[in-house]
């Protein structure tokens, strides 16, 4: 079977890829060995959102005395969260197979491997299939790394160890958990079990948590975690994973968090592994697929999106990446942009990132300005967070006045941050930006108080 293009993955990058592409009028191969959506769809990005949410509501239900609200009898039902998980993730499952066959690609349940490359194309298994393809899209995604850390193979065996993947099917709720990693993935799910109940721990290997993420707010935001009860021990190394618990180094002397569970969350690898991507000489390099701008590899007619380049491991990332690999596909001018690129840690409250930060930029040695202001300055914000402590930080480079970045530490933060990002990706300067109409009254108005407050 000749395809126009054979992607190898179906995860954001590939499923997107593969409908922009039939819908161009490409005849497509998608090639999927798990389930559609990938780990965002299936166990990272809409389940722990979902779960965050259930999270949510209970904590706004418990602090309702705050805003005149009361309930007796306040229980959250870990085992209902989960089926109601399930139900949302196949419920967009169903939807990205049914955009697949609008869009006429055909979807293989298998594992591909390239195999090769003849006159016709480069070729690939798909279980007992064989496939051509004039060109190919590697989306093959990333997996959990795991460290060689004594024990940890025989606990994950035994379940006591859990990656995200797992944890998330999770039907009894942990007296106490042991998170290692303290990341967004990490923290997302100590977030969540707090909430519910569980006694939670944090061992991190670095000074800080939520990396590259502005440290003021990050500051914030673990002290909040530690008034919910999280105990974080940071500077730690993981020395072993023990019957009971988590041995870990700190300052030469060696300690144990004694678990019921423990969650692997120590970060992702690139997914190139056992691909056949030497039979054709595709580069690899760390473990990832380098790419140009274009999301071009080394070899002609053979692209790579999302998390298997290794670069920006986020689900929005490797959407906007496969749409350029394709547009390139298709002849059309088109190059993949790193600039505003938003992340967001979705914990209680969210905090949210884009483009340079305060320490980034001073690193740099970026000519800019930062005004930092109190969430509390929106009407919004104060009217819905009663005790809240907020902040926004915004970027601005003082030459030509354009913003560089933002971060905020705020309810809502997940939907406002795409207008800085909009911002940066425009190249708008501060007196366009004021000229633009906020609705009243919403949490994004911190933005134009910020613009509006700048001063050289």
């Amino acid at each position: 079977m000749i395809f126009d293009l054979i992607i190898i993955g179906g995860g954001p990058a590939g499923y997107l890829g593969a409908e922009r592409a039939g819908h161009a009028g490409l005849n497509v191969a998608l090639i999927e060995e798990r389930s559609l959506g990938g780990v965002c769809l299936n166990e990272g990005c809409i389940p722990t959102k979902t779960l965050l949410y259930s999270a949510k509501l209970y904590d706004g239900v418990a602090k309702g005395s705050k805003y005149g609200v009361s309930a007796e009898g306040l229980t959250i039902d870990h085992e209902s969260v989960i089926k109601r998980k399930d139900k949302v993730v196949r419920t967009l499952v169903a939807g990205v197979k049914s955009q697949m066959k609008a869009n006429k690609v055909t979807v293989f349940d298998a594992r591909g491997v390239i195999t090769g490359k003849t006159n016709e194309g480069y070729t690939v298994k798909a279980g007992d299939e064989v496939l051509t393809g004039k060109k190919l899209l590697i989306t093959t995604g990333s997996v959990p790394a795991v460290p060689p850390i004594p024990g940890l193979k025989e606990g994950l065996d035994s379940g006591f160890v859990q990656t995200s993947r797992e944890i998330l099917d999770l039907k009894t709720v942990p007296n106490a958990l042991c998170v290692i990693g303290g990341g967004v993935i990490g923290l997302e799910l100590a977030s969540y079990f707090c909430s519910i109940g569980t006694k939670v721990t944090v061992v991190e290997m670095l000074d800080h948590i939520a990396g590259e993420n502005d440290q003021e707010l990050v500051a914030l935001l673990k002290a909040d975690f530690e008034k919910r009860g999280i105990i974080f021990h940071l500077e730690s190394r993981v020395t072993g994973i023990e019957q009971n618990g988590v041995r870990f180094e700190h300052q030469g002397e060696s300690k144990l968090v004694e678990a019921d569970k423990v969650l692997l969350s120590i970060g992702r690898r690139a997914n190139t592994a056992n691909l056949g991507l030497d039979s054709i000489g595709v580069n690899v390099e760390r473990g990832a697929i380098p790419v140009d701008d274009k999301m071009r590899t080394n070899q002609p007619g053979v692209y790579a999106a999302g998390d298997v380049t290794g670069f920006s491991m986020l689900a929005h990332t490797a959407y906007r990446e496969a749409e350029v690999a394709v547009s390139d596909i298709l002849g059309q001018h088109d190059r993949m942009r790193y600039d505003a690129i938003p992340a967001v840690l979705y914990t209680n409250p969210e905090l949210a990132s884009v483009g340079e930060t305060e320490d980034s930029a001073k690193r740099k040695g970026l000519n800019c300005a930062v005004v930092k202001l109190p969430m509390r300055f929106s009407g919004r914000y104060l009217a819905e967070n009663e005790g809240g402590n907020g902040i926004m930080k915004l970027i601005v480079d003082k030459g030509s006045q354009r913003v560089l970045g933002l971060q905020a530490l705020s309810n809502y933060a997940s939907e406002f941050i795409i207008t800085a990002g909009t911002y940066i990706e425009m190249g708008l300067t501060l007196s366009q930006i004021k000229k633009i109409v906020f609705p009243h009254p919403t949490v994004a108005e911190i933005i134009r108080e910020a613009v509006f407050a700048y001063t050289e």
